[in-house]
């Protein structure tokens, strides 16, 4: 009769700036008889230890900037290095998201090596096609922020619906992508007492923007939005930049990206900002 080794092994997985390990429950070491020895003879099963796996690289990092930030965010929006409050650095946000440009803008930046923080809608990430494209952009190591189901105005909404607004998105982002976001931008950025209790409970850092244009009739093509996105006079260190998922930011964005660091600006990882 063969020996049987029988290994229970559970898989805890935890996305994004999460940890990714294994947890191994052994079972006890155990005593078979042989069919074809006197029962009065045992022989032992010894297990082998099983290795445990190791967090990838990109899983440390993420853990190491969590718990040693780099910026942090001041009461103006705006960011500042923790360590050289004057390094030139520009933080990069997009709202509206994912409708039909997200991916391609992820895409764009990843080829340039610069991050962003993706602003979500629930009503983009409602059918599975949509929810794919999210986590899509969440495995290529963007942040995902909170930006409510709907984006209705908080301020004309009752406390009970506040909270659906904002914590069922986190319920269902999570649900996708395995992590509750870290940043939560109200719809226009108007924010109330309420949606900031909210945030606070959930340990999102509440976020609004240094200046944005792609709204306005006037930068819609690519040519103007990256013009005045790197050259407004409102551009300075730690200016955090509001950007949407429209057709014109998606063609201007590479532009953009380029224009930032050629003035010597670094584009900050959302991972490295200090939060709840």
């Amino acid at each position: 009769m063969k020996n049987l080794l029988v290994l229970t092994t559970a898989v805890v997985f935890l996305g994004g700036c999460g940890l990714s390990q294994n947890e191994t429950e052994n079972s006890p070491h155990r005593t078979m008889k042989s069919a074809n020895q006197d029962s009065s003879r045992e022989e032992r099963v010894e297990e082998k230890p099983i290795a445990e796996e190791q967090p990838s690289r990109e899983t440390a990092a993420e853990e190491e900037a969590a718990a040693n930030p780099k910026f942090r965010m001041k009461d103006d929006f705006s960011l500042e290095s923790i360590e050289n409050p004057a390094e030139k650095a520009v933080l990069l946000t997009i709202d509206d998201a994912p409708d039909k440009n997200a991916l391609a803008m992820a895409q764009t930046l990843q080829n340039l090596n610069a991050r962003a923080i993706f602003f979500v809608n629930g009503h983009f990430i409602d059918r599975p096609e949509e929810a794919e494209v999210l986590k899509k952009i969440h495995d290529m190591g963007f942040s995902i922020g909170n930006h409510t189901y709907h984006h209705k105005g908080l301020k004309d909404l009752p406390e009970e619906e506040q909270r659906k607004e904002i914590v069922e998105l986190n319920d269902r982002i999570e649900e996708i992508t395995g992590e509750r976001p870290k940043f939560f931008r109200a719809p226009f950025g108007v924010n109330t007492s309420y949606s900031k209790q909210i945030a606070a409970e959930e340990k999102m850092l509440v976020m609004n923007w240094t200046y944005g244009y792609d709204w306005e009739r006037e930068y819609q093509s690519r040519e103007a939005l990256a013009d005045i996105m790197i050259n407004t006079p409102l551009l300075r260190n730690g200016a955090n930049l509001l950007l949407h998922d429209r057709k014109w930011t998606s063609e201007a964005l590479g532009d953009i990206v380029k224009g930032l660091k050629g003035k010597g600006y670094t584009v900050v990882d959302p991972k490295l900002i200090e939060t709840p």
